[in-house]
């Protein structure tokens, strides 16, 4: 009679725990990430009140099973249901991350890490890639060439300071395109046709070089003799960069500007450069300009800007590189700024000249030059890649989150706010995680993972586990009705 009554005991405590599962996953119905998990019960010690026997040939006796008598249920399993991927939910968000597989997102808590499914990222005041409970989310960072370093999971800071800008880029390169127009009266005075070259120094400073192109006379702009000179070269202010005082990117003392081959020197009192320039001709067998004297038959110029000082002459719209050390240096190989008049034409029109400069390598467009950029925008591609958007144009690789992946993800350890814990059944962890696209996986932007909890599952095992319950409970009133008659046998 005892036995029935632990019986009933035992499912009562096991149906309870049931209904204890059942309740968590309806709980989380709408947490981002979680998955559901399921009970098994199973039976208990048996108590045996009769062995089994074997038939007996000497005897003629039949074999006898054996006689148990169970002791009520237990616990099984509690098993988190890992491997059902939840539903889809748009958010449009770019810091909203869904991984389509098995993989893990590797989050860092509190020196330890940890896995979760919950891709809804946010980023923090130092600028670091963080889960909405403080999390630091895990990647690959980036090395100085810009590819990704697959080594040991760090914190993706992909808003820190350094990444908030886009390096500038010196122009290299420019070209001009248009019609010098030999009737143009401009060309015959001294002030002459202007042109204005714009380019960007090492720091991504915008500057103007002021050029005058000029005819000694109507027979020689008929014939395509011009000459080129330099006015001046000023900055984004229309400041003269020769200004008495100093000189931008250098000492006072003055220095020079090669142009064509031909030096224009100045000095800190005065913006004088002579009457020094070069010779553009015109060749009407291929329809093109090209210098004539110091590189003869160019078909452009450098234009390369020194000044004297006392640590002696600076280039001060020098590229800038790293030197063995990582400093970075002035370019040694560096030639200046190449201005080319290829594309010009002399048709003789309205009388009036029309040039157009264009930064960059006529063709390509390299050696353009940028200015500094200002971090406008981030995103995330489906391989885990995170790129920073600039206002300049520029698109920068930040880093790449990793994912990790279990031979038993069932065996992972909840610890709550929808992160997992590795535990000695589930795997280990390497410390460097996988790519997002191992094994066909791949994630989706703007995107989360809902819950894959299944209410109509979890009604249906609710009904059946309160009337487990229910019928447990009778076994205990039914048997303590049994006792009670028992005792009532004295009177």
């Amino acid at each position: 009679m005892m036995r029935s009554l632990f019986s009933g005991v035992s499912g009562l405590k096991v149906h309870q725990t049931k209904m204890d599962v059942i309740g968590n996953n309806i709980a989380n119905v709408n947490t981002v990430g979680f998955k559901a998990s399921t009970v098994n019960f199973s039976d208990v010690f048996y108590q045996t009140t009769q062995y089994a026997t074997g038939p007996n040939t000497a005897t003629g006796a039949a074999g006898r099973n054996a006689m148990q008598i169970g002791l009520g249920s237990n616990m099984a399993s509690i098993t988190a249901n890992i491997t059902q991927t939840g539903g889809s939910q748009r958010t449009d968000n770019p810091f909203d991350v869904m991984i389509n597989g098995d993989a893990f997102f590797i989050v860092n808590s509190g020196g330890t890490n940890y896995f979760t499914k919950n891709g809804a990222f946010n980023i923090d005041a130092a600028g670091t890639l963080c889960t909405s409970t403080g999390a630091n989310v895990m990647g690959w960072q980036v090395d100085k060439d810009g590819n990704i370093m697959k080594a040991a999971v760090s914190p993706l800071k992909v808003m820190s300071p350094e990444n908030l800008y886009a390096e500038p880029e010196l122009t290299t390169a420019t070209y001009l395109s248009g019609n010098i127009d030999q009737m143009d009266p401009q060309l015959l005075t001294a002030e002459g046709f202007p042109v204005q070259v714009s380019f960007y120094d090492n720091l991504g400073n915008s500057y103007t070089a002021k050029l005058k192109i000029t005819a000694a006379s109507a027979a020689d702009a008929k014939a395509g003799n011009y000459k080129v000179g330099l006015t001046d070269i000023v900055d984004s202010s229309d400041n003269s960069v020769f200004a008495i005082g100093g000189v931008i990117g250098g000492t006072a003392g003055g220095g020079a500007v090669t142009l064509g081959g031909q030096t224009f020197t100045y000095n800190t009192t005065t913006k004088d450069f002579g009457t020094t320039s070069f010779d553009l001709k015109f060749n009407p067998s291929n329809g093109t300009f090209s210098q004539v004297g110091g590189t003869a038959n160019a078909a452009s110029v450098q234009l390369k800007f020194t000044t004297a000082g006392a640590g002696g002459t600076v280039d001060v719209f020098n590229k800038m590189v790293p030197d063995a050390n990582g400093a970075l240096v002035a370019d040694t190989a560096y030639t200046g700024i190449d201005i080319d008049f290829s594309s010009l034409t002399q048709f003789a029109t309205s009388g009036t000249s029309k040039v157009e400069p264009t930064k960059g390598k006529k063709g390509d467009g390299s050696g353009a030059g940028l200015p500094v950029g200002n971090m406008n925008g981030i995103k995330i591609d489906t391989n885990g890649k995170i790129y920073g958007t600039y206002d300049n144009g520029v698109e920068k690789l930040l880093g790449q989150l990793a994912v990790a992946s279990f031979a038993n993800p069932s065996g992972l350890e909840a610890v709550g706010d929808s992160m997992f814990a590795a535990t000695q059944n589930s795997g280990t962890f390497d410390g460097v995680g996988q790519d997002p696209t191992y094994g066909g996986g791949k994630l989706s932007t703007g995107v989360l993972e809902m819950s894959n909890v299944d209410l109509s599952s979890e009604f249906t095992q609710m009904i059946t586990t309160q009337r487990g319950f229910q019928a447990n409970s009778r076994i205990i009133t039914t048997s303590d009705t049994l006792l009670e008659e028992l005792i009532n046998l004295k009177r």
